[in-house]
């Protein structure tokens, strides 16, 4: 059954919204959602196959006088590809993935501001189940509003005693940020601090 759940922002952006569906599977997850501030609205869909790992997110933005929408794809192979388009000018870097090289190999993507692409690490490393040691990860990271794709290098390890929510350690090298985050039995956020926290569960 799918379950949707709301994340309200707690960063420099309070009134963000985030709504999500979420269908998951024992190893893969489908979801779709949207996320609204006072300057731009985003939706986004999101297919994850077998082992956790990305298959392809489509996102867009609107914001008053323009929009950008991009789909990233990753082939079997390793391979990432981004389909994009934009109008307006919100003076914001382009949208896409400029060098597809940079993040060959990568599983997962990673959606700027939403809580949902956490998940996919999260249930392929095993962190509800075991205690993990601190594991580096290479990830197709989106930029949101702008909806550029760069290289980000992240770790994720288990924290606490394996009680509910569960405890995860996280931290990106490439934007010099850690946190200490908390899930549910799903792998689901709970508790992002500076990012968002669950307002509600459903499903």
């Amino acid at each position: 059954m799918a379950r949707m759940v709301t994340w309200a922002g707690v960063d420099d952006d309070p009134e963000r919204l985030d709504r999500a569906t979420i269908d998951l599977a024992p190893d893969a997850m489908r979801a779709f959602g949207s996320s609204h501030t006072r300057s731009f609205a985003t939706g986004w869909s999101l297919d994850v196959g077998p082992g956790w790992v990305t298959r392809s997110i489509g996102v867009t933005c609107r914001g008053l006088g323009w929009w950008r929408s991009l789909t990233l794809t990753r082939h079997p192979d390793g391979r990432w590809e981004s389909r994009q388009d934009a109008e307006g000018d919100p003076d914001l870097p382009a949208p896409g993935l400029a060098d597809p090289a940079s993040v060959e190999g990568a599983l997962d993507c990673d959606l700027g501001l939403s809580p949902v692409t956490n998940t996919m690490p999260v249930r392929r490393l095993r962190l509800l189940d075991d205690v993990v040691p601190p594991t580096p990860l290479v990830l197709a990271w989106i930029d949101v509003p702008s909806l550029q794709v760069v290289r980000d290098e992240q770790v994720y390890a288990s924290a606490g005693d394996g009680s509910t929510p569960r405890r995860v350690t996280f931290s990106s090298r490439d934007h010099d940020f850690s946190t200490t985050f908390t899930v549910d039995e799903d792998g689901l956020v709970v508790d992002y601090p500076g990012i968002a926290r669950r307002l509600d569960r459903t499903g």
